[in-house]
């Protein structure tokens, strides 16, 4: 038996936007278990998409691109810290002026530097990631079920793809599984104990704060260097509170936070489908409605499960060591 085209094509496509979701969620849960909020998440994609993009243009490679992309996003990171981190600052308000500053300064910079109304130029072939045709794929492509599953559903992505899926075990690994994990998640509970057996939260926080920004720096990255050959303006498009309400969703936990990011990407290949295709007894429905779908599915998960969801006891509140 093989899977229809239909199947294949929206498997494939959940797969592929679903990963700036997954590396952007993942990112969050360093934060907001160490007890940072970081809503940031948009503005820092949108930075590393652009700094990626101007990155691989202006020095030839895409791996220049993402590096500085990384580096961005630390920077950014290392930003909110200072304000809510080390001046006890309302993190919110910080990640307010993070998604702000950035939605204004890529689009000036983005005119400024390449003459253009919020674009970079588009990349060539060589200055941009293309799919990975994995081992045996072709070969295997007529076994019936499997042999459409590996060469058409899991072959066939960009090296970001295959990041993103195998970096949410990993970071279960380290969270939940080891020492830095463990005082992770210590400090968002319970700073005051963490402190008291002689580990500096700031610092912790920081260490958070630095691994989120490596990983929101790939989800910015694949943006404009995969799946698109430049930047332009807002390309983000709400993907990075669409991360966090998928972090929300799965409890600060990395297996179900993937579920929900999986969720809301196989929503969003839906409606790109739905355009302009009638349905039984309805029609064709308006664009707007279809496009809304994700973000209806957004309120929907919330309202229902927010209340079920208890995020980490220190979250948001800055740490006063007494004295």
């Amino acid at each position: 038996m093989d899977l229809s085209p239909d199947i294949i094509s929206l498997a494939s496509a959940t797969l592929r936007i679903s990963t700036p979701l997954v590396f952007a969620a993942m990112a969050g849960l360093f934060a907001e278990r160490s007890g940072v909020i970081d809503f940031g998440l948009e503005g820092k994609m949108l930075a590393a998409a652009f700094v990626a993009a101007s990155g691989a243009h202006v020095f030839g490679s895409e791996w220049y691109g993402l590096g500085l992309a990384i580096v961005c996003c630390v920077a950014l990171s290392m930003l909110h810290g200072f304000a809510s981190v080390t001046h006890k600052g309302d993190q919110v308000v910080s990640c307010v002026a993070i998604n702000i500053l950035m939605i204004g300064l890529t689009t000036a910079l983005a005119a400024a530097w390449f003459g253009k109304q919020g674009l970079t130029p588009t990349l060539t072939d060589d200055r941009r990631f293309f799919e990975i045709t994995l081992p045996f794929a072709d070969t295997v492509s007529e076994v019936p079920l499997l042999g459409s599953i590996y060469s058409e559903i899991i072959s066939g992505h960009y090296i970001f793809v295959y990041i993103a899926y195998i970096l949410v075990p990993c970071v279960y690994w380290v969270v939940f599984k080891t020492r830095f994990g463990l005082r992770l998640r210590a400090v968002g509970e319970n700073p005051s104990a963490v402190d008291t057996a002689g580990i500096s939260v700031n610092l912790m926080r920081y260490k958070a704060l630095a691994v989120n920004g490596v990983l929101v720096a790939f989800a910015g990255a694949y943006l404009s260097t995969a799946i698109n050959a430049n930047f332009f303006r807002e390309m983000s498009a709400g993907r990075g509170y669409l991360a966090l309400a998928a972090l929300i969703f799965g409890k600060w936990k990395p297996k179900t936070a993937l579920i929900a990011c999986l969720l809301f990407g196989f929503t969003d290949a839906l409606q790109i489908r739905l355009q302009g295709v009638p349905l039984p007894f309805v029609g064709v429905i308006p664009v707007q409605f279809i496009q809304a779908l994700p973000y209806v599915l957004t309120v929907v998960l919330l309202a229902g499960f927010v209340g079920k969801a208890i995020a980490p006891s220190a979250i948001g509140q800055p740490y006063i060591k007494e004295r």
